[in-house]
């Protein structure tokens, strides 16, 4: 698998000399995930987190009427992991996995760990993606509490442009926190305007 992608994703944070490339290319674990595998299972602790090279994923809990939330997507270029889970070592409430055929860098945990010895500038690294999807879940919350959903739609387009194409509508609304016929009369009337 070609590793431009995640040394460019790196160095939008970090500066890396060669050695420290070299380092962190041989922690990762490529690897296809075919369309509808679990990277990770609920009731599981997450060991790892996925750089998406290619493809997407999407994170989502199960609730007791076995009704899907969708938490978050990963698109090429993105990360993703049960940050909880794999910092807490307690098992995850959510569920990730392959929208379609993916491909993905794996870091595990552990390696993470090590990595930070290492090359301790990936502390700040990682810092900043932690603090990046604090503000975003933030964000997205209040989003929720007080935009209409049109407006909260057209938020989504906008993060997630190739997500309508790869994602059944279902998917989409589930994220919005809307039915999927509400999705459809959105979709609807901002293809009259």
């Amino acid at each position: 698998m070609n590793t431009d992608l995640i040394l460019s994703n790196v160095a939008k944070h970090i500066t890396l000399n060669d050695h420290e490339k070299k380092f962190f290319l041989s922690l990762l674990l490529p690897q296809t995930l075919k369309r509808k595998t679990l990277f990770l299972q609920q009731g599981e602790v997450c060991k790892n987190s996925a750089f998406v090279i290619d493809g997407a994923l999407r994170s989502f809990s199960v609730d007791k009427e076995g009704k899907e939330h969708i938490l978050n997507f990963a698109t090429q270029g993105w990360w993703m992991s049960d940050l909880y889970s794999l910092i807490s070592k307690k098992p995850s409430t959510l569920n990730i996995e392959a929208i379609d055929d993916t491909d993905v860098f794996i870091l595990s945990g552990t390696d993470q760990q090590l990595l930070y010895e290492k090359v301790p500038k990936f502390e700040r690294f990682f810092r900043i993606l932690i603090e990046n999807a604090l503000v975003a879940n933030q964000q997205r919350l209040i989003d929720n509490l007080s935009l209409p959903a049109e407006e909260r739609y057209l938020q989504f387009l906008k993060k997630y442009p190739i997500i309508p194409s790869c994602v059944p509508q279902h998917n989409i609304a589930s994220y919005l926190g809307i039915t999927p016929e509400f999705l459809s009369k959105i979709r609807a009337r901002l293809a009259k305007k």
